[in-house]
């Protein structure tokens, strides 16, 4: 390819949420206070750089308790797990550590306040998504799981006057709202959380893809293929009018995507390490990137506290 003049804007906010701080921060210090191996359940975070380098460290990660010793100590990922995996980590009697993002935690309690007020319970999201399996199996009882207001519409549910919603974390507001705008409309007495508590990282993220998509000939999102929240981000700037790649890599950059453009956006999912967009600059710098600037944006100062196995002396 033909060297030519680039320009790289790069979002803000990008990359790592404090959950996912907090989720591999968890790992590494469990590594450190404990001989390795250290169990962890699912993923940490869906990346598949995170988790290599935690795997290198001795993490072993495990779909499966019956993967798990007897007594061994387990960390939850950050997306929660079903309170049927609790009970089975307290038989087998693990010493768990649980990095469950605390918004998370926020939903799972949402939604069993809801139950135990007589509720039927609808949970915006994706089904199969990890953080909807922990979501559906913290609550007994009937539980709906939709993401268009189409399947609002096919809802049955036992009492129309006996209902409330949660939402996915990895989902913004204007992810949600056109569900819960149906929800309102076909059920006016649905209960539902302030929109305030939805994930915060998840709104600046889609908000500065937003402006840049005005800015720019192209956005690469760096994440892994099976990220929620990086996915919607190519999503939302396709949806604004400019083309968007989802990468994992700087190694799944295609030439031809730089041709005939003079500037491109870079940003990154939740779960997406720093190391990795600096990879994909360096990448561009020899395809003829020559200036690299930074959006101004939100500065996110959210931290969350390790679990008080980890602060002990």
């Amino acid at each position: 390819m033909e060297t030519k003049t680039l320009e790289i804007i790069l979002a803000q906010p990008r990359g790592f949420c404090a959950g996912v701080v907090r989720a591999v921060e968890i790992v590494k210090q469990a590594l450190e206070r404990y001989e390795p191996p250290i169990y962890v359940f699912h993923e940490i975070v869906h990346n598949p750089y995170v988790v290599n380098e935690l795997r290198e460290r001795g993490a072993v990660f495990v779909n499966d308790l019956d993967e798990v010793p007897t007594g061994a100590v387990t960390v939850f990922s950050a997306h929660g797990v079903a309170t049927s995996v609790v009970e089975k980590a307290k038989r087998k009697a693990l010493e768990v550590i649980d990095a469950t993002c605390p918004l998370v935690t926020k939903v799972h309690s949402q939604a069993q306040k809801y139950h135990q007020a007589g509720c039927e319970i609808v949970i915006i999201g994706h089904i199969g998504h990890k953080e909807i399996d922990g979501t559906m199996g913290s609550v007994p009882g009937p539980v709906h799981v939709l993401i268009t207001p189409e399947e609002v519409e096919n809802l049955q549910v036992k009492d129309p006057e006996k209902l409330a919603y949660v939402t996915q974390t990895t989902l913004s507001v204007d992810d949600t709202k056109d569900v819960i705008a149906a929800l309102h409309k076909r059920f006016p007495n649905i209960q539902g959380p302030h929109t305030n508590d939805i994930c915060y990282a998840t709104q600046n993220r889609q908000n500065a893809v937003r402006e840049l998509s005005e800015q720019v000939d192209l956005l690469l999102v760096v994440g892994a293929h099976n990220s929620s929240n990086s996915n919607r981000l190519r999503e939302v700037s396709t949806q604004c009018g400019t083309p968007a790649h989802l990468i994992q890599d700087e190694k799944e950059i295609q030439e031809d995507w730089l041709a005939n453009i003079d500037k491109v956006a870079i940003t990154s999912g939740t779960s997406t390490p720093e190391i990795l967009v600096q990879h994909v600059i360096t990448h561009l710098r020899r395809l003829g990137v020559n200036t690299v600037r930074s959006m101004s944006g939100v500065e996110e100062k959210v931290k969350f506290g390790l679990p008080k196995q980890l602060l002990s002396a």
